[in-house]
């Protein structure tokens, strides 16, 4: 039997080679979802959205990664922090709020919709594929709420760099409430970072542990088994397997 690592990648090539549409779903949809909700959830408990647009300064990028100041490493760190596209809804004193994407939230969007489009992918090749493989109906609903429930907690607590809320990053569901104190937005902003973490923690170990579930599946199925029995019969009877030589007086 294979080691639970060669298992695990044995079984998320098989299912993302063939569920690789829920794959791509998923992410996009986790991704579009991370981007599009804050300002909604902005627009509607503070003023509509009145202005988006990309960083202008994106065209000068290639200059600047081949001769700006400093060295390449401390270069590659600031753009890590890099403001790719906002929205922003403007009052007559100014801003009244300003959501960015920045190049850390996007990597961020892109890890988390990764994962939750291997997790859904898995998921659905197992139920599909590997009926016979020990995959209950109960257990496959679980599965699929649990992985259904981690996105929508990850997007519910995921970080957005946001201006005119009083921190410059907050979670999603900390833009519904106005006028929160400083300590509780420090706290939620603390909070967030750790709800990230572990969402991605804990929907990277369903994967993993989705994943060698159906290494073990593939590598024990139907087909396998068929083979090891045959295996097991000739070499009783003293007659060739299929695709071996000859044995017996």
């Amino acid at each position: 039997m294979p080691s639970h690592g060669v298992l695990a990648l044995r079984g998320l090539i098989a299912a993302l080679r063939v569920e690789w549409k829920i794959l791509a779903l998923g992410a996009l949809i986790v991704i579009a979802l991370d981007i599009l909700v804050p300002p909604l959830v902005l627009s509607v408990v503070r003023k509509p959205v009145d202005f988006f647009t990309f960083n202008p300064w994106l065209k000068r990028l290639p200059e600047y990664l081949a001769a700006g100041q400093g060295s390449l490493a401390a270069r590659l760190e600031r753009i890590w922090s890099l403001a790719l596209f906002w929205f922003s809804s403007d009052n007559p004193y100014g801003i009244e709020w300003g959501f960015a994407v920045t190049v850390k939230d996007l990597a961020r969007f892109a890890l988390m919709g990764s994962l939750v489009g291997a997790y859904f992918a898995l998921h659905v090749y197992r139920r599909r594929r590997l009926p016979a493989a020990g995959w209950g109906p109960r257990a496959g609903a679980s599965g699929g709420a649990l992985g259904a429930v981690s996105s929508v907690f990850g997007l519910a607590t995921g970080g957005c760099t946001v201006m005119g809320c009083g921190a410059p990053v907050i979670p999603v569901v900390g833009l519904a409430f106005a006028g929160l104190s400083s300590t509780t937005l420090k706290w939620m902003s603390e909070l967030s970072s750790a709800a990230t973490i572990a969402v991605i923690a804990g929907l990277g170990l369903g994967v993993l542990y989705l994943a060698w579930r159906t290494g073990v599946a593939i590598t024990s199925g139907p087909a396998a088994r068929s083979a090891a029995f045959d295996r097991s019969t000739s070499k009783a009877r003293g007659t060739p397997a299929a695709g071996g030589g000859l044995s017996g007086p």
